[in-house]
């Protein structure tokens, strides 16, 4: 297997860096890019490193945080310029692995360019051996890293965000990719600090093939930074960054949340802006891969195809009408009347209809309630009413087909916040609803302590659910 030499980083006139590309790594930071985004690190970053030759990085003088994120690195082979997604891999001759280095005490001084962060001599080893692009499926090639012996990255390419050959055509369509140039294509879940003394560890394979381990060592910088440029400074918000939790980074834990009285669960304005920038697409790889498989609702349309809503599940479970049941159960303050007038705000109502799409589970009128009782969103598995009126209201329902009939014709509101079946999945109150065009996903509520998205304070925002219609409508007490 060839190696990586001095020549090849020689040869490398550009070094470009993808920001997130795993949905391991865009689950940990919160957001799910739509289309890669990326930097440029100088190729004076480039080293080469071995077992037998380790490379050497300086964590400057004064820094705290010096991140490793282990990568695979691609090497082009031929000039790309405004080449297809089914041509580009071609023009991609060498993968190798690769070490993105970066001090986050630096962060803030390039308004995210990432220039001094990221591009000090040392950090961006490669190596130490070349993997030929064309013997290998480049959506089965595996990464992964050790620090001081411990593995702390291990992933594969099977599901990235945006896979290689679509890095390769997007960068070309504006510039000419030059033979030599080093693409980093992201690094997943796990990355973390290392300290003078640590040695850090990034290995690229696939099948039997692999590059080697490469192997690089830290140091620590002895030469102050001088006063007259950015120095380093660092806070809480950097080191839960750096280490990828406020668990790691030794910081204390959040207040906890405060219990809710109606389904004994708050989700946090943090959590939830979080979840707001994460799509289902993403949250179904990481629930897959945390053993949850049947945690979908599935058959379902949306009023609202263009909003993705979160939320805490209330629940109401309908069961098949029976005459003398409907007497007692169907009129007055029934099951369906009470779940729409204790639904708070932010939450979602789901319903269980069974399927059953020959009624309507719900109508224009209480549609229109819940919003301004400031519902997130209406689930039903069953039928909608007044299909047009509700299809108006910036509330999202999620609802199995209109049906002109009423409630009574096939079923009766039987109790409310208790575990319901709703499109195929179990639902329980407390549960997270997170739903977007993709589908819709429940969050177990006994998970979220150990879901790697917990929040934190930088990542709150006002949820586009709070500018609810404050227009007022009156109670109509008619019978379903």
């Amino acid at each position: 297997m060839e190696q990586v030499t001095d020549h090849t980083l020689a040869a490398a006139r550009k070094v470009i860096a993808v920001h997130i590309n795993y949905p391991s790594r865009a689950a940990q930071r919160g957001r799910t890019p739509e289309q890669p985004s990326y930097f440029l690190k100088p190729s004076s970053s480039l080293a080469v490193g071995s077992a037998q030759a380790p490379s050497t990085v300086e964590r400057p003088a004064g820094c705290e945080l010096l991140g490793y994120e282990g990568e695979i690195a691609l090497i082009i082979g031929k000039a790309a310029r405004r080449v297809s997604l089914e041509d580009a891999w071609s023009h991609v001759e060498w993968v190798t692995a690769s070490n993105d280095l970066g001090v986050y005490d630096l962060r803030y001084a390039d308004k995210g360019s990432n220039l001094r962060s990221k591009g000090g001599d040392g950090f961006t080893p490669v190596g130490p051996g070349l993997i030929a692009a064309d013997a290998v499926d480049p959506a089965a090639l595996r990464i992964r890293t050790w620090h001081n012996g411990e593995l702390v990255q291990d992933d594969t390419t099977h599901d990235l965000l945006f896979p290689f050959a679509r890095l390769v055509a997007d960068l070309s369509q504006l510039l000419t990719l030059e033979e030599g140039d080093i693409i980093l294509t992201g690094t997943p879940a796990g990355a973390s600090v290392a300290t003078p003394g640590d040695v850090v560890e990034v290995e690229v394979s696939s099948a039997d093939l692999t590059t080697g381990r490469l192997v690089t060592r830290v140091e620590e910088g002895t030469t102050p930074f001088a006063d007259f440029g950015a120095r380093p400074k660092t806070d809480d918000l950097q080191r839960e960054e750096a280490y990828g939790s406020r668990e790691a980074a030794g910081l204390p834990a959040l207040a906890p949340e405060a219990p809710e009285a109606a389904v004994g669960h708050v989700l946090s304005p943090e959590l939830k802006a979080k979840l707001e920038r994460v799509c289902t697409a993403t949250l179904s790889s990481q629930l897959r891969k945390r053993g949850l498989n049947n945690v979908s609702i599935d058959g379902l349309q949306t009023t609202r195809p263009d909003r993705r809503v979160v939320g805490l599940a209330r629940t109401l479970r309908y069961v098949p009408n029976r005459e003398d049941l409907f007497k007692t159960h169907g009129g007055g303050f029934n099951a369906q009347k009470r779940a729409i007038e204790s639904v708070n705000e932010g939450e979602i109502l789901v319903m269980e209809a069974r399927g059953e799409k020959g009624t309507g589970t719900l109508g224009d009128v209480l549609a229109l309630r819940a919003q301004v009782r400031g519902a997130a969103a209406i689930i039903t598995d069953g039928g909608v009413r007044d299909y047009t009126a509700v299809a108006e209201l910036d509330m999202p329902t999620y609802f199995a087909n209109p049906h002109p009939a009423v409630l009574g014709r096939r079923h009766v509101p039987w109790d409310t916040d208790i575990t319901i079946a709703c499109g195929g999945a179990t639902v329980q109150p407390g549960d997270i609803i997170v739903a977007d065009a993709d589908g819709i996903l429940v969050i177990p509520r006994h998970s979220r302590k150990s879901w790697p998205m917990i929040a934190s304070p930088r990542n709150a925002k006002r949820s586009s659910f709070s500018r609810w219609s404050r227009k007022a409508t009156a109670w109509t007490g008619s019978s379903p």
